[in-house]
């Protein structure tokens, strides 16, 4: 399937962060993950790592990256590379809405700072 067509909503909403799976493997794509993240001005960021390195590149608004308890800020074409096993957090760093394109290999997962994994529905 060389094409796989934009869902007309977010297919996940966490209160202030919407997901939008473009190519994942409950949509056709075999190897990587990528989905559209959305997240709303004073949405606390939920620290977490992953298994295998994720990168996001920053679409709209600014961002706060806090990995490995540096923090660092991203705009408009920046991407962020967060290496696996490293906790991180993602904030909106303005006014309106952030948005980034993300893009997980399938079969990463996330550890909450509790130490439990999961697999992103989003990236399913």
């Amino acid at each position: 399937m060389p094409v796989i067509h934009h869902p007309a909503h977010p297919t996940h909403d966490l209160g202030g962060t919407r997901f939008t799976s473009l190519a994942t493997p409950s949509r056709g794509s075999s190897d990587t993950a990528v989905w559209q993240v959305e997240i709303a001005p004073g949405t606390p960021a939920m620290p977490h790592s992953l298994t295998r390195e994720e990168v996001f590149v920053v679409l709209e608004g600014a961002a706060t990256v806090q990995l490995d308890g540096v923090a660092s800020h991203a705009q408009v074409g920046d991407a962020i590379v967060v290496p696996a096993e490293l906790m991180f957090e993602l904030s909106n760093a303005g006014e309106a809405p952030l948005r980034l394109l993300c893009c997980l290999p399938v079969g990463g997962q996330a550890r909450l700072a509790d130490g439990s994994t999961f697999t992103p529905p989003w990236a399913e």
